[in-house]
């Protein structure tokens, strides 16, 4: 564990760590409304889709072919959870390691628009929605933000939650 206000390097060279936007990318200020990105896109792992809801969520019809098909869902499909999960890496990846992060107290909404499966190719983006600054906390901001994920145009997940950041002040 590193100390307050020290930034460390992990294997995978992301940072962790918060440093009050000295060294960061992406801080408070920097999440506007309206603001978007782009998280990446991802390839659905049937290997990794079946770890995860063996250990996770073992409903029949996310670890077996033949239930899946027989399901409403009509086919072996990824447990909402992985999928979320996997927009998580993309956040991560592509605004979290290289912010000011404080973390998350929680979302108001989340839904699983369509089911995932294996092969599939989504797209990852966040929206912000609003941002304030804490008043018990003057260099916190509190960020709303909608992360989905799209297959071909297809909304598949869509969430929103508040996020925490630290500012550059």
């Amino acid at each position: 564990m590193s100390e307050p206000g020290v930034s460390t390097v992990s294997a995978t060279g992301h940072r962790g760590g918060w440093d009050h936007g000295a060294m960061a990318t992406i801080a408070y200020e920097d999440l506007t409304p309206g603001r978007t990105f782009d998280l990446g896109e991802v390839k659905v792992d049937r290997a990794e889709m079946l770890a995860f809801a063996e250990r996770f969520d073992p409903q029949p019809f996310h670890l077996d072919e033949e239930a899946g098909r027989n399901s409403v869902l009509g086919g072996l499909c990824a447990s909402g959870w992985f999928t979320a999960s996997l927009w998580m890496r993309g956040y991560v990846d592509h605004v979290l390691a290289d912010s000011t992060s404080q973390g998350s107290p929680g979302g108001n909404e989340l839904a699983w628009l369509a089911p995932v499966f294996p092969g599939d190719v989504l797209q990852l983006s966040m929206e912000v929605n609003s941002q304030r600054r804490s008043q018990s906390k003057p260099n916190l901001g509190l960020v709303e933000i909608t992360g989905t994920a799209d297959r071909d145009g297809e909304r598949v997940l869509r969430f929103t939650f508040v996020a925490m950041f630290g500012t550059r002040d």
